[in-house]
């Protein structure tokens, strides 16, 4: 497969992945040698079949500034994804109250990010920069409303 256009795609992202994290870092955590993690992205026809196993990426991934691996599976299939820094099981602050204002607040602010970029009647590329931005946002919000949500029992 490393000979198609996916194989050699996903080879790439995952010598990124691997060099992201380093390579002594990424055989400690995966419990990989150095050439194991070599063959996973060797562009060699004899390790052609070879790809890393998805709870490896998985592992790289949680201690790389990026998901090198998951992006390229995404781009893949048509997909896009946002990159959100914050770690999903670092505990989430406040409840649905807090949620509720702080939604509030993240939907005023796309309004005014909105309204000054449509002032002259057309939309920037870096307002339409500024406005994805803000939209991101209120979208993290919305998750962190529906996983207090679902804490509470409420599906």
């Amino acid at each position: 497969m490393s000979n198609t256009p996916i194989g050699s795609y996903l080879k790439k992202h995952t010598e990124a992945l691997v060099k992201d994290v380093g390579v002594e870092p990424a055989c400690e955590i995966t419990g990989k040698s150095k050439a194991t993690l070599g063959r996973y992205y060797s562009d060699n026809p004899e390790h052609a079949d070879r790809f890393m196993p998805v709870d490896s990426v998985a592992r790289l991934e949680e201690a790389a500034s990026y998901p090198h691996v998951t992006a390229a599976l995404a781009e893949l299939k048509g997909i896009a994804l946002s990159h959100d820094d914050r770690r999903p099981n670092t505990e989430r602050k406040g409840g649905v109250n807090a949620d509720v204002i702080a939604l509030s607040q993240r939907f005023a602010m796309l309004m005014s990010e909105y309204q000054q970029s449509i002032e002259d009647g057309v939309i920037s590329v870096n307002e339409a920069k500024r406005l994805l931005r803000e939209t991101i946002l209120l979208q993290q919000v919305l998750i962190d409303m529906k996983l207090h949500l679902e804490d509470e029992g409420v599906n």
